[in-house]
């Protein structure tokens, strides 16, 4: 397993497959997930002859529990060491939910020749809590009722995120995959409690206007219009006002966890963005 250590002594865990002089693609996970949430896109993306990049975010998967630099500008501090580790230049950075968020603070910082294209798929940004600017966000009573259910009993609180409104198996009709909502539950549990914890502030608190307006690079925003994670009309379609080369795809029906329920569909609008 591979691993660098941070500046801070946290250690990073990332897996990086395929032809080291390929085009890489670097996935950003969601919360409170691993690298392991991409295993649909990275064997895709590996057939098609890309280098592919996921790392598991700080107090996530297999990386360091830490109990401190569990916010959004020491994420995107982990990307620019793993990025300089690994000398990526021409990269696509991916990141879906939270990972969104991470995509776009580490874009917005990135050394020149390190981002060729960004990709932001049911992503947290611009901001999702509400405020006397955002009045149409989320109420950070949702928020707080995140905290309170982790705090209690964290293993149950997955399982009905998992099972309920991420992959929208709570909707009539639905078709449930037991093996999705284990596999969710799997990743979060990995992690450390109190990382995950810290990260709903990062993702639901951060104001990431400026980074979507430091983007330079061409972005694609892709977000399903039955998002009840990440309200669409507050996230995807603010986002797209303020990037200055942004390609907006709405999928009609998707839900928040859509990467993995309806891959078949997303992985070839990837590939065609990425090669366009």
């Amino acid at each position: 397993m591979a691993f660098i250590t941070t500046k801070d002594g946290t250690q990073i865990f990332y897996k990086d497959w395929g032809p080291k002089d390929a085009q890489p693609i670097v996935f950003h996970h969601g919360w409170p997930l691993s690298a392991d949430d991409w295993d649909a896109q990275m064997m895709f993306f590996l057939a098609k002859g890309f280098r592919v990049i996921a790392h598991d975010r700080r107090g996530h998967g297999r990386s360091t529990q830490t109990d401190t630099g569990n916010e959004m500008d020491t994420y995107a501090a982990d990307v620019i060491e793993l990025a300089d580790h690994l000398d990526l230049k021409n990269a696509v950075h991916i990141g879906h939910s939270t990972g969104g968020g991470e995509v776009a603070r580490y874009v917005a910082r990135a050394k020149p020749g390190r981002v060729a294209k960004a990709i932001l798929v049911s992503a947290v940004p611009p901001i999702m809590v509400k405020s006397d600017k955002n009045p149409k966000g989320t109420p950070i009573e949702v928020f707080d009722g995140f905290r309170a259910a982790l705090a209690a009993n964290r293993a149950q609180f997955y399982l009905d995120v998992a099972g309920g409104p991420f992959y929208g198996f709570n909707r009539e009709g639905a078709k449930v995959l037991p093996g999705v909502i284990q596999n969710w539950w799997r990743q979060g549990m990995i992690g450390g409690a109190k990382a995950h914890y810290d990260c709903i502030a990062a993702f639901s608190e951060t104001d990431f206007t400026d980074d979507l307006k430091a983007m330079t690079v061409p972005t694609l925003v892709m977000q399903g219009d039955d998002d009840q994670v990440v309200p669409i009309a507050d996230a995807s379609e603010l986002s797209i006002k303020l990037l200055k080369h942004g390609t907006l795809k709405v999928y009609k029906g998707y839900p928040h966890g859509m990467l993995t329920t309806h891959a078949d569909v997303l992985n070839p609008d990837l590939l065609a963005f990425i090669k366009a």
